[in-house]
């Protein structure tokens, strides 16, 4: 069934289908303007800014994220933050407390990496559980410039979600994913409508 277009203000939310407190989200815009506690950054390992949604975020943020990444880069991540991994700076300018950074892989069609796309969503709600975000927005990590096919990623990123928050169910508040058109809207509507309880 085909879901009718948003504006960029609707919010759809899927309350009734969780078992938990959190509710989970779903916002057609900007992440750049989700006032929540942190947002996640679908990086580049570098965690030097790039393009898509990691350089709107280095951008709107402003030079206190990049220089937290820099000081990260000195320190622990010399060689780069790892795909599926993920680490928290200030979030600057934005309207969030911190930025989850996460590093997804490159969609391959002659290996399965899944895993690791998983694994970018369950370490940013650890990562956000201990600094205690009870807010956190995702974009639709790894389907841009990255190839992930939309469909899957964002079935991917809602069942993979739904796990961590069944396994701590009272962790978070809201747990919001922020896309930005209605192709990736819809994919991410359906996905959330089939994974309901």
């Amino acid at each position: 069934m085909r879901t009718p277009p948003l504006t960029a203000d609707d919010t759809l939310g899927w309350d009734a289908m969780n078992t938990s407190r959190t509710s989970l989200t779903l916002v057609r815009g900007d992440i750049t303007e989700q006032t929540v506690d942190a947002v996640v950054n679908a990086a580049n390992s570098s965690l030097l800014g790039g393009g898509g949604v990691d350089g709107a975020i280095h951008r709107r943020g402003g030079p206190d994220i990049l220089s937290e990444c820099r000081a990260l880069r000195d320190g622990h991540y010399g060689r780069g933050l790892p795909t599926g991994q993920a680490v928290a700076t200030t979030a600057g300018r934005l309207p969030a407390r911190w930025v989850i950074h996460t590093v997804g892989p490159v969609h391959s069609a002659s290996e399965d990496r899944g895993d690791l796309l998983a694994s970018c969503y369950r370490a940013s709600l650890r990562v956000a559980g201990e600094l205690g975000a009870r807010t956190v927005a995702f974009p639709a990590i790894s389907t841009g410039v990255y190839g992930w096919p939309l469909a899957d990623g964002a079935h991917t990123a809602v069942t993979t979600v739904r796990a961590a928050v069944a396994e701590a169910p009272d962790a978070f508040d809201e747990i919001r994913f922020v896309v930005f058109d209605d192709r990736a809207r819809e994919a991410f509507a359906a996905a959330l409508a089939e994974t309901g309880s």
